[in-house]
């Protein structure tokens, strides 16, 4: 045999170690390779970031971990959530010259369908680099929700924390008197990444060479303010983070002196139809940011998904979005005290575009402001933690075909029996639903929404603070929690190595 064969079938035989599923298929008789249908089996690692969850002394953070029980998953695991150093320190964990001593999480993930929930106060609560391997990872979760009682952003600041990428778009965010927003980037890894920010307003991108080419040590986290990055006053802002090298985490801390604040996380990937699911329904104002970051200019139909249907919102049939600027648009109270969905589809022409609205309820000194960014459908299944009886509702939409979907309510984080509900959500239609909670519950506990049978699903949740007295409120979308993941069926035959 040759050293070339021979070669051929050690590096062959070392990826199918390495990988544990690798395999070769050999040719059938038309001399076309067969495939089997690939297999959808639990991921074994996850990663999750959490940005600093505020600058106010009066700030009140809950962390809250879950892991749904996935079938297949490995019977072991753990997962971690870890501090990550300022940028400033360079992610040495040195301060004065000396080793700074490690500060102990204040959540420990536990075992799959069990909640558990920490707390943290003050504003030196750092950022959190998480990690879930073997069976904690399929699906894992960690809400971090904030509740500020006074000064700029107060009210409540929820953010579900999120997996590194490579590129993120923030519609929605804003440098206007009033306004200080910042952009948060963790990096998780053993190397510096390297980001671009880049800001677009009215008119286009603002100019700007201070977001250029930022470098994030490894196992860092950095705030940056936006009114440092441009001197221009912008109401809509449309945020690009691209990173050259590496990846991070990233999220926009969007804090008003009037209205409060909240976290806005990413929109949806550029796409030509959108949904934004689960506005409020006592929203007294609605304002819809969006931008395409292609050449084209955009023409888009706007429709609320509502109980009875879709229906258009009067003086706001369409809107035109052109290229390469924000545009922001009013739509006022239009959800008219029932569940709802933005739906945006092209009238023509099909052009990729960011989306995300900013919604206000309460009024007077008594407004509270959150996000909901367009969202990926639920797909086979998402969750969200930290719930809390009669301050939790969920929405679900679907926008096309009618839809069946199973809604399970875990344990309480201190005690409690898990609850399971299915719901058929009419084709066009956005339901607030009457979600399970958990017999005897005592804390607070995470929802899993899984898709049963139809179109695709759309949901988010709203959860409430607890003085009635203010409108506090955060909103959270639940796209798909990628637990699973599809892996190509193949048998090994290294012949094909040997022609």
């Amino acid at each position: 045999m040759k050293r070339t064969t021979l070669s051929l079938i050690a590096c062959a035989t070392a990826l199918a170690a390495v990988t544990g599923f690798a395999a070769v298929s050999a040719p059938d008789g038309s001399g076309t390779a067969t495939a089997a249908p690939a297999a959808r089996l639990p991921v074994e690692r996850t990663s999750l970031l959490c940005p600093a969850p505020s600058t106010s002394d009066l700030a009140e953070t809950a962390y809250t971990s879950f892991t749904p029980v996935t079938k297949g998953a490995d019977e072991k695991g753990d997962a971690e959530l870890a501090t990550a150093e300022t940028a400033e320190d360079g992610g040495k964990g040195e301060k004065d010259g000396k080793d700074e001593k490690k500060e102990k999480p204040v959540v420990q993930p536990k075992a799959p369908g069990t909640p558990v929930a920490g707390e943290t106060t003050g504003a030196d609560a750092p950022a959190l680099i998480g990690t879930a391997e073997g069976g904690t990872a399929p699906g894992w979760t960690v809400q971090q929700t904030t509740e500020v009682a006074a000064g700029t952003g107060r009210g409540l600041q929820g953010v579900n924390c999120t997996a590194p990428d490579t590129e993120f778009w923030f519609p929605g965010a804003g440098t206007a008197t009033g306004r200080t927003d910042y952009v948060h980037l963790t990096n998780p890894d053993d190397s510096a990444a390297v980001v671009d920010i880049e800001l677009y307003g009215k008119d286009g991108a603002l100019k700007s060479t201070v977001g250029e080419g930022v470098t994030v040590p490894p196992h860092t986290s950095e705030s940056l303010l936006l009114s440092t990055l441009s001197e221009v006053k912008e109401t809509d802002l449309t945020v690009h983070v691209g990173v050259r090298s590496g990846r991070v985490g990233a999220a926009v801390q969007a804090l008003d002196d009037k209205t409060g604040g909240d976290w806005l996380t990413a929109a949806a990937d550029p796409a030509s139809e959108l949904v934004l699911p689960g506005i409020p329904k006592d929203a007294t104002a609605v304002r819809l940011v969006l931008f395409t970051p292609g050449g084209t200019d955009a023409d888009l139909k706007v429709r609320l998904a509502s109980p009875s249907g879709l229906i258009t919102p009067a003086g706001h049939e369409t809107v035109h979005v052109k290229a390469g600027m924000t545009t922001g648009v009013d739509l006022g109270e239009v959800t008219r005290g029932e569940a709802g969905s933005l739906v945006l589809t092209p009238t023509d022409r099909a052009v990729p575009v960011v989306a995300a609205v900013r919604v206000v309820r309460g009024k007077g000194d008594e407004q509270e402001s959150a996000f909901v960014p367009a969202s990926d459908p639920v797909g086979a299944r998402a969750t969200v933690a930290d719930n809390r009886a009669k301050s939790t509702t969920l929405a679900l939409s679907a926008t096309g075909e009618a839809a069946q979907v199973k809604v399970t309510a875990s344990a309480g984080t201190e005690g409690g029996t898990p609850a399971t509900k299915t719901y058929t959500i009419k084709a066009g239609t956005t339901q607030n639903v009457d979600a399970p909670v958990p017999a005897g519950l005592k804390g607070s506990y995470a929802l899993t929404v899984e898709t049963v049978s139809g179109g695709p699903v759309h949901a988010s949740r709203t959860l409430t603070g607890s003085d009635d007295d203010v409108a506090a409120f955060t909103v959270q979308t639940l796209p798909d929690d990628r637990g699973m993941v599809s892996v190509p069926n193949a048998d090994e035959d290294l012949s094909v190595l040997q022609k």
